[in-house]
């Protein structure tokens, strides 16, 4: 199968089918590549278009992409592969959602920004967000899955679930160093 059609998603799906279909679509894309930026790069892609395919608010994720741990300046994320608009560049560990997620290891649902302690607007246009932390196989944070969505309560315990499952497959396929 070439692999731009592993980006297309029927519709009709649950969002539960959907996400099946997602990671089922990464493992693939992972199977014979171990490289991060490639891997991340080809997952970005596969978010957008999964989620584009469904209804809203799904369909109003506006970015998803990686931020990864800096090598040089280690207490800062900087940008990785993505889809969306240009975005910040690098963000501090334990600032911002992105930030928390990669200081604390737990993923960060977020109704609504702008309720969100010392949120970094990247995008004016973004009102809800999910951060997810990218794991090594060691157990080293290695960065973060970020999603931003045009509506309020964009994502929710579905979307969380399925993506901390994506984060995982990522950090363990991957070569990070």
């Amino acid at each position: 199968m070439p692999h731009a059609d592993l980006s297309m998603f029927p519709p009709g799906q649950s969002k539960e089918q959907l996400y099946q279909s997602l990671l089922e679509n990464a493992q693939a894309l992972l199977e014979d590549q171990r490289n991060w930026v490639a891997n991340c790069a080809n997952v970005s892609s596969l978010v957008w278009h999964a989620l584009h395919s469904l209804p809203s608010p799904s369909d109003k994720v506006n970015w998803a992409g990686f931020y990864v741990r800096d090598r040089k300046q280690p207490e800062q994320l900087i940008l990785g592969p993505f889809m969306g608009k240009v975005a910040c560049q690098t963000i501090r560990i334990g600032k911002g959602v992105c930030g928390t997620a990669a200081a604390t290891g737990e993923s960060q649902l977020v109704p609504d920004v702008e309720a969100f302690p010392g949120h970094i607007a990247c995008d004016g246009e973004t009102l809800s967000e999910i951060v997810v932390p990218v794991k090594s196989a060691s157990g080293d944070i290695v960065g973060v899955l970020d999603l931003d969505c045009e509506e309020l309560k964009g994502f929710d315990e579905v979307d969380q679930k399925f993506l901390e499952q994506l984060a995982e497959l990522v950090g363990k396929g991957c070569d990070w160093e």
